[in-house]
């Protein structure tokens, strides 16, 4: 029997003042069970910098053909195709050709490794590759609970994030743009 994933319901209270972006979002994040929570915070993150009224998270990790989260017009064109993780030039290359923009946003303790292999080939792509740092997106994990409410402000790159449990500033390094 297969396992099923574990969810989660968060409330964000969203102020990005790079994008004049303001709102109280409803989230229901559903982690898989290969997925660690520094992961699934990262997804999150990653989502309220580019919130939009049609952006969505996949059923990700289940589906490989799918981002973690995409953007998708009224007339169901790719806007926008995120990636989390350090993924294969292969897959990003193919993002590159179907949708519009491709953000990918590594996080974890091997991705300095990572990005020093890819480098060279994702500089050829027209996509953007962002870094969490992994202590910041550890702290994040230690904050999970299965309902949460948080409050995030983003300025200048960085994502100001507040809970019950405490706070902890995520500042998104530009690794290409």
């Amino acid at each position: 029997m297969a396992l099923k994933p574990t969810i989660y319901k968060v409330t964000i209270s969203l102020s990005n003042i790079d994008k004049h972006y303001y709102d109280t979002l409803n989230l229901t994040l559903a982690q898989h069970p290969s997925e660690t929570t520094e992961r699934m915070m990262a997804r999150l993150l990653a989502y309220c910098l580019h919130a939009s009224e049609q952006l969505a998270f996949t059923t990700g990790l289940s589906t490989p053909d799918e981002p973690d989260i995409w953007e998708r017009s009224l007339d169901d064109q790719l806007l926008l195709w995120i990636d989390v993780g350090e993924p294969p030039f292969d897959r990003i290359k193919k993002a590159s050709h179907i949708a519009k923009a491709v953000k990918v946003f590594t996080f974890n303790s091997k991705s300095d490794v990572w990005w020093q292999q890819e480098q060279p080939k994702l500089s050829t792509l027209p996509i953007e590759v962002m870094q969490f740092p992994w202590e910041a997106m550890q702290t994040m994990a230690s904050f999970v609970e299965r309902t949460m409410a948080l409050s995030i402000t983003v300025s200048e790159g960085s994502l100001f994030v507040s809970l019950e449990k405490g706070e902890v500033e995520v500042v998104c390094k530009v690794l290409k743009e």
